[in-house]
């Protein structure tokens, strides 16, 4: 069975952005991302590949911008 895209995204992002102390983590983050899709988060060590998630999450606030999941 094939994976079906919406056209309204599950999870979005715009302008997110994170620092810790004064290394700025995440700067202007923006993506959509929707149903059956499949995403990858690639990077080097210390990117913000799991302080990406962490927000996502709610494990961890963010500093600027905004999310929204399922609408």
């Amino acid at each position: 069975m094939a994976a079906t895209t919406s056209s309204t995204p599950l999870v979005q992002l715009s302008h997110v952005s994170k620092s810790f102390g004064p290394v700025q983590v995440l700067k202007d983050v923006s993506l959509d991302m929707y149903r059956g899709e499949v995403l990858c988060l690639a990077g080097e060590n210390g990117a913000g590949k799991s302080t990406l998630i962490k927000i996502l999450t709610g494990a961890i606030p963010r500093d600027g911008g905004e999310y929204r999941i399922d609408g």
